[in-house]
């Protein structure tokens, strides 16, 4: 009886650390999005290397394409960068005490 409850109490915490750590990737994942959306605008408004012109210029599927290129990969790049920063920034000096940084 006594080492179900102990699975039981394990499987629990482990499961709300699991949850806990992809909440975690979730929010920084969101604000590199954010700051991805924010770059975007900003290029498109200041017409940063002529992205405006050459996104705006061309036919509705070509804008289409380019917008959803240019938006994804922006986002989808700050997203990974944020939630890399954000794994890294987890540990500390006093995880390795004998490691030199």
């Amino acid at each position: 009886m006594g080492l179900g409850h102990d699975h039981q109490h394990r499987s629990r915490r482990d499961h709300i650390r699991r949850n806990t750590l992809i909440w975690f990737l979730v929010q920084h994942c969101a604000a590199g999005i954010i700051a991805g959306l924010v770059f975007c605008a900003a290029v498109i408004a200041t017409d940063m290397a002529n992205m405006r012109t050459l996104l705006f210029g061309g036919d509705g599927f070509g804008m289409t394409v380019g917008l959803y290129l240019l938006v994804g990969s922006i986002c989808g790049t700050f997203g990974s960068v944020a939630m890399a920063v954000g794994i890294m920034r987890l540990g500390d000096h006093r995880d390795h005490p004998d490691r030199e940084y």
